[in-house]
């Protein structure tokens, strides 16, 4: 009986101690690119994330398409879309239904835009 009790009191002190508490190991730590552009950045994070309704045509309700490098950058300069990704913004969050991205990720698209949009 000593042996089961010890045995479980070392494998409870053992699956115990594997936590880590620390915020620092959860954050994402991996610095931005020093130039952010649509087609390497941007363009997979809206294929991967709005594509599937800000298509050509828009479906859903979405009221634009983000196909083009020229949709994206016009969307973010007129039509809120990094307010809507940080929720902040008029509208839905967005992607619409889906979970907040990010924040790395919303860092990169906010970057873009004070990167001065590049496409390339």
């Amino acid at each position: 009986m000593k042996k089961v009790f010890l045995l479980v009191v070392v494998s409870s002190l053992t699956i115990f101690n594997c936590a880590n508490d620390s915020e620092d190991d959860l954050i994402d730590s991996d610095p931005l690119p020093s130039t952010v552009n649509y087609t390497v950045h941007i363009k997979p994070i809206i294929d991967n994330n709005c594509i599937n309704c800000h298509n050509n045509p828009p479906i859903n309700g979405a009221s634009i398409s983000l196909l083009t490098y020229q949709n994206v950058k016009s969307a973010v300069q007129n039509n809120h879309l990094i307010s809507k990704i940080n929720g902040n913004g008029p509208g839905e969050l967005m992607p619409l239904g889906g979970q907040k991205l990010p924040q790395l990720t919303i860092d990169l698209i906010t970057k873009w835009e004070t990167d001065g949009l590049l496409e390339n």
